[in-house]
């Protein structure tokens, strides 16, 4: 089947790109404007796209009166954001956080989350989440009505348990957004596929022709 994305018009091709390409991880994104004023939201258009320097990216649809989202506008102020990653027991409060709050209204206080400093920004991190990352803006475009949004890492903050003296990561299962509009997946089935070289290949080759 073709399906051309101008002829299927937005609201078609959100809801097929939203069930096929999935899952996609949750950022739960705080940010505070040139007030101080705090904010929380939570983001599946996200990811890590980059290692050195290591970066995030942020997909910020714009609310019903056209304007950038409080996220993004937060952002293009202070240039500083936390992104609190969603585990399971974070779910019912992030569900929460999504909701069309009026400006200045307190999305942490309503869910029931409390904030914890950060370090390398003044932008406070979520203190229930068992992993926040502090991110300074690199760059963020405006594309139709996206806000396309991409911050560095500078700090990361995990609960006791999760990283070990080697940097290996234990007890940690963040959830994925599926299907539009609530569908979501557990990360806790998990199977291994080692990477090969070039000559692991060949020998594989190899092998497979001369049994």
């Amino acid at each position: 089947m073709y399906l051309d994305i101008d002829k299927l018009g937005v609201r078609n091709s959100y809801k097929l790109l939203t069930n096929l390409v999935v899952p996609r991880p949750i950022a739960l994104v705080t940010s505070a404007d040139a007030h101080g004023h705090l904010n929380a939201a939570p983001f599946s258009f996200f990811n890590l796209i980059g290692a050195d320097p290591p970066l995030v990216v942020l997909g910020v649809g714009n609310d019903a009166s056209g304007l950038p989202k409080h996220t993004a506008r937060n952002i293009a102020e202070t240039r500083q954001f936390v992104v609190n990653l969603v585990t399971e027991e974070l779910s019912a409060a992030m569900n929460i956080c999504a909701i069309d709050f009026p400006d200045r209204f307190s999305e942490l206080a309503a869910a029931g989350l409390h904030t914890a400093a950060s370090v390398r920004i003044s932008v406070p991190r979520i203190a229930e989440a068992r992993v926040s990352l502090e991110c300074e803006l690199v760059q963020s475009q405006r594309i139709g009505q996206n806000n396309v949004i991409i911050g560095q890492v500078l700090a990361l903050h995990t609960a006791d348990g999760v990283v070990d003296e080697r940097h290996n990561v234990h007890d940690f299962a963040p959830i994925g957004r599926m299907g539009a509009p609530s569908w979501y997946c557990r990360s806790t089935d998990h199977f291994e596929i080692h990477r090969m070289t070039f000559a692991q290949w060949q020998a594989q080759q190899q092998a497979n022709t001369n049994p």
